[in-house]
C-alpha cells in the first residue's frame, strides 16, 4: 500500500508539472526566428516560479525572460514550478521536468520546506541532491535562497537560512541569495495571502534576478 500511495503522488506531481508547463507555454516559447540560438533557463521551483494567483504574463517565467531582453541577454526562460512543492518533491521529478535543453537550471526552493518546519538538514540534503543530480547532467546550476524569519525561533532561522549559501558552495554552484530581495514583507508588492507576489513584485524580483541570471549563462 505505501508502494501504491507513492506512485500515485508522484503521478500526481507528474501531472501537475505537466500541467504547469502547458499553462505559461503561450508566454514562454519563442516565435522560430527568435527562438534560433537562444539559451535556456528553466526556473525549477514552487508556486512562486509557477506564478500562483497570476496570469502567465505576470509570472515570473516570463517577465525573468522580458527583463532578460531588457538588459540584452535574450533567453527562453521555462517555468518548471509546482504550487506546494518542498524540496523533497522537487527532488523527486528533477530528472524529467527540466529538459534536456536546459542550459542553466535556478533552483528556486525553500518556501513550502519553511512552512511546514522541514528539518534544515533535509533541507540541505535534498537541495544538494538535485543540484548534484543537474551538474551530472553538465548543466549550470544558480541557486536562488529563501529566508526564515527570526520570529519563527531564532536557532532554526539561523540554521534554514545558512543552507542555501552551504549548498552553493560545497557544490560550486551559483547563489541568489534570497529570491524575494525588495518584495518579502511588503504588503505593497504581494498577494492578499502576503506570500505570493503581485505582479509589481514579479517585475522586482524578475529585474533583480536577470543580471544575476545574465552572468550565470556566461560563466566559465
Amino acid at each position: 500500500m505505501r508502494d501504491s500511495t507513492a506512485l500515485l503522488r508522484l503521478d500526481r506531481r507528474t501531472l501537475l508539472a505537466l500541467a504547469a508547463a502547458l499553462a505559461a507555454a503561450p508566454a514562454l516559447i519563442a516565435p522560430p526566428a527568435l527562438a534560433a540560438g537562444l539559451k535556456t533557463v528553466t526556473l525549477l521551483g514552487d508556486s512562486i516560479t509557477a506564478g500562483y494567483g497570476l496570469g502567465a504574463a505576470d509570472a515570473l517565467p516570463n517577465q525573468l525572460a522580458l527583463a532578460l531582453t531588457r538588459i540584452g541577454a535574450n533567453a527562453r526562460v521555462r517555468g518548471a514550478g509546482v504550487s506546494g512543492d518542498t524540496t523533497a518533491d522537487a527532488l523527486a521529478r528533477v530528472d524529467f521536468s527540466v529538459q534536456p535543453d536546459t542550459d542553466l537550471c535556478v533552483v528556486a526552493l525553500g518556501g513550502n520546506d519553511l512552512l511546514q518546519g522541514v528539518d534544515p538538514k533535509m533541507v540541505e540534503a535534498n537541495l544538494t541532491a538535485i543540484v548534484r543530480r543537474l551538474k551530472a547532467r553538465r548543466l549550470r546550476v544558480l541557486i536562488a535562497g529563501m529566508r526564515a524569519p527570526v520570529s519563527i525561533g531564532a536557532d532554526y532561522a539561523r540554521a534554514f537560512n545558512a543552507v542555501f549559501p552551504a549548498v552553493a558552495r560545497s557544490e560550486h554552484a551559483g547563489l541568489y541569495p534570497y529570491l524575494l530581495d525588495g518584495v518579502g514583507g511588503d504588503a505593497r508588492l504581494n498577494q492578499s495571502d502576503h506570500i505570493h507576489p503581485n505582479p509589481a513584485g514579479v517585475k522586482i524580483i524578475a529585474s533583480r534576478l536577470a543580471p544575476v541570471v545574465a552572468r550565470a549563462l556566461t560563466a566559465r
